[in-house]
């Protein structure tokens, strides 16, 4: 399979792969704490571990991953609404239905089974960040160019969009 972006798309995906596995123990160790210290409801803690970590994810995806990709001037609250309606509900819902479907049907225990749902939204966290969040002149409907030279209408997505490598 081949990754949404063209060119930097082995190398970003691996950066993806790293920003990813630093949200994850972010992710992990707060699902701890607030779990087994606080005393959380296993649900209630996933929920706010996740939010922990896609926050953590996109101050470093905004900075490393799509560092090459500068937003329009003024467009960071932009890039974090889309980040988080975008990987946020991805990690969110995915996340809590895997963990009741997991935990509760399968008896896993929660930290196997929150890690094995952050490993199935991987990859559609990372079409979503390329094609929507940090897209080249990340203003304006996913497809379309703004900036110097881009046209005005609206072009297809490349093949590829939305595969994982």
């Amino acid at each position: 399979m081949r990754a949404v972006s063209r060119g930097l798309s082995g190398p970003r995906w691996l950066i993806f792969g790293a920003v990813g596995a630093m949200g994850l123990l972010v992710q992990l160790a707060s699902l701890w704490a607030l779990q087994d210290l606080l005393g959380l409801h296993y649900l209630v803690a996933a929920m706010l571990a996740i939010e922990l970590a896609v926050l953590h994810n996109f101050v470093w995806h905004l900075h490393w991953t799509w560092g090459d990709r500068p937003g329009a001037p003024g467009d960071l609250l932009g890039r974090l609404v889309r980040f988080h309606l975008t990987n946020g509900a991805i990690s969110i819902a995915g996340n809590l239905v895997l963990m009741i479907v997991l935990v509760e049907a399968a008896g896993m225990p929660s930290l196997l089974a929150n890690l094995t749902a952050v490993a199935v939204c991987a990859c559609a966290n990372f079409a979503a960040s390329d094609v929507v969040v940090f897209r080249v002149g990340s203003s304006g409907p996913p497809g379309r160019q703004v900036g110097p030279g881009a046209r005005q209408r609206s072009r297809p997505l490349s093949p590829g969009v939305g595969e994982c490598p």
